[in-house]
């Protein structure tokens, strides 16, 4: 089998499961007991969140961990709108991009729905990237003179020190008639289903001039991408487990010390009162040995995954003249190669893949199932019909030039095969 799901998932390293075993067995203790067993917990906790900051470049008090990525953008999103506008109630409004991961989208519609906030989509060009003058334009816009389209509407259409805290006097006085109404902002490091890396730190800078906390959806970007927050400027920066070689089910959150955060779960208090609920030990101590072995190789495998990405774009884009490039040419993932092809079912080609004991994907796997287009492509100006026929090809760092070679060839006969045939 020749695995291009990457973006999917990832198994779970054996480092990892080494690091994590003796948490799922004799030290199996509770971190808020105060006994021997529970302390050994709460030590390897700690030092978990220790190792998952120096790869951030933050203060571990900055960490909550969660249960995924989706958590992790749950309680960004919501937890620093609604702390914010209870601040401020002039905070009303809350701006995301356009192809937002789902776990965004949703959770800013659900602000939208429940608490009333007005929520904006920052355009996208045909290459999946913000510009930084639409998002200063929608920064500086308020509530009344704002004509952009609501979000939830527009997808349904379609490693140094750790830096001190930031002193929140530099940020713009809440009271401030001249600062942005926003309460928070978010824009995805990494789009998930094209590749594309939008410019955080430029983003960033942005944000900050208007005091408006960004925050960045990192899931795609960890292991390939910096993640040092301090360089990037982010108020806020999500992270998924399962995606670097740690087991599903375990994600964190970087929340910088000056923003507020109201939490999601409610209980006894655990990870500083940001998600209560009795912490998965083994599983922290899982995310921080793949962080740790994935960011040591990170710049070595960056070099290869992008000569081989490369290769593989050119070969399809070559033997099949009709294929479409999704996503920016050159400023996308190392591990990230998306495509239309037009005239063709995008289902149809994944079967006859598999067929061949090729794994790909039609696009996102949070959106397996929908017969919709993605909204992603959509919003970067692809037709419905083409948008339809997307494939993606997702690799770890350990994938061969053979494995690419094989993949293009069987992938050349599928779209050759479905097109005679008209399916």
């Amino acid at each position: 089998m020749i695995f291009l799901d990457a973006a999917a998932t990832t198994p779970v390293r054996r480092e990892v499961i080494e690091a994590m075993f003796p948490f799922l067995t004799n030290q199996f203790g509770n971190p808020s007991s105060h006994h021997e067993l529970g302390e050994q917990a709460a030590n390897a906790l700690e030092s978990a969140r220790e190792k998952c900051a120096t790869v951030l470049g933050c203060h571990p008090e900055e960490i909550t961990f969660t249960a995924s990525g989706t958590e992790a953008d749950n309680l960004a999103l919501k937890g620093i709108a609604l702390a914010r506008r209870a601040a401020d109630p002039r905070l009303n409004r809350v701006l995301i991009s356009a192809i937002e991961h789902p776990a965004i989208a949703e959770s800013a519609d659900y602000l939208r729905r429940i608490h009333g906030f007005v929520v904006e989509a920052v355009p996208v060009d045909s290459d999946g990237l913000v510009a930084s003058a639409d998002f200063a334009r929608m920064l500086g816009s308020s509530t009344a003179d704002s004509g952009v389209a609501a979000a939830g509407a527009a997808h349904a259409a379609g490693s140094g020190a750790s830096p001190a805290l930031s002193d929140p006097a530099a940020s713009p006085a809440l009271s401030d008639p001249a600062a942005s109404d926003v309460a928070v902002a978010s824009i995805m490091y990494a789009n998930n289903e094209v590749g594309t890396i939008q410019d955080i730190p430029a983003l960033a800078a942005v944000a900050r001039k208007h005091g408006v906390p960004l925050h960045s959806d990192a899931v795609q970007g960890a292991g390939w991408l910096e993640l040092d927050v301090a360089n990037l400027g982010v108020a806020a920066l999500s992270i998924s487990g399962h995606k670097l070689g740690a087991p599903k089910g375990v994600g964190l959150l970087y929340v910088r010390g000056d923003v507020p955060l109201e939490p999601l779960l409610h209980g006894g208090g655990q990870e500083r009162g940001n998600r209560s609920g009795t912490q998965n030990v083994a599983f922290a101590v899982a995310l921080a040995t793949a962080l740790r072995f994935t960011e040591a190789g990170r710049e070595a495998a960056v070099v290869r995954a992008t000569v081989l990405r490369d290769d593989f774009i050119a070969t399809v884009l070559a033997r099949i003249p009709t294929a479409l490039l999704t996503g920016h040419r050159s400023q996308r993932l190392p591990s990230v190669a998306s495509f239309c092809f037009p005239g063709t079912s995008g289902e149809s080609v994944l079967l006859e893949l598999e067929r061949k004991s090729i794994i790909c994907s039609s696009g996102s796997a949070c959106a397996a199932g929908s017969d919709e287009p993605s909204a992603v492509l959509r919003a970067m100006g692809i037709e419905r019909g083409v948008a339809q026929t997307a494939l993606r090809f997702s690799f770890g760092a350990d994938v061969t030039a053979a494995a690419l070679a094989t993949a293009a060839e069987e992938l050349v006969d599928a779209v050759s095969r479905i097109l005679r045939l008209g399916r």
